[in-house]
């Protein structure tokens, strides 16, 4: 039997690819939040703090750390998907970090001086959500076999 030659994208373990996709799309929501046009009220886009009106899609509110933070984490995790244990790692950890932002959204005002990064209820729920994807994918694609 002749075996075919996989494509280096194949070879890849799944943990590993999901990873991937994930960092690209941190990266890409990072550089949307300095698009106006994406980013609405762009004029009142600040560094940090819950002033900013900036609204990711009209709907997420960011900020210059925000979107900072969102291409860091992007950076990681293209960075740890090069290989398995690390983009389980990402996956994983940066799941439960989403969970405590989540938590610490739903108990800080929205108003307060703490709420510095800042996020709204949308952002509260889109944590969550993230929270509880990349846990799962880190957990079932990150098996060891």
């Amino acid at each position: 039997m002749v075996s075919v030659p996989q494509s280096r994208a194949e070879a890849r373990p799944l943990v590993s690819r999901l990873a991937l996709v994930v960092g690209v799309v941190f990266l890409l929501v990072g550089v949307a939040g300095f698009i106006p046009g994406l980013t609405t009220d762009y004029d009142t886009l600040s560094f940090a703090g819950h002033g900013s009106g900036a609204m990711l899609l009209g709907l997420f509110q960011v900020s210059i750390l925000h979107n900072i933070v969102h291409l860091l984490f992007g950076v990681a995790g293209i960075a740890m998907s090069r290989r398995a244990d690390s983009a389980r790692l990402f996956l994983v950890g940066g799941g439960v970090i989403y969970l405590a932002l989540w938590l610490y959204g739903l108990v800080i005002s929205d108003g307060s001086a703490a709420n510095f990064v800042p996020v709204n209820g949308a952002d509260d729920w889109l944590h969550l959500g993230l929270g509880v994807v990349m846990i799962l994918l880190g957990l079932v694609t990150g098996r060891r076999r």
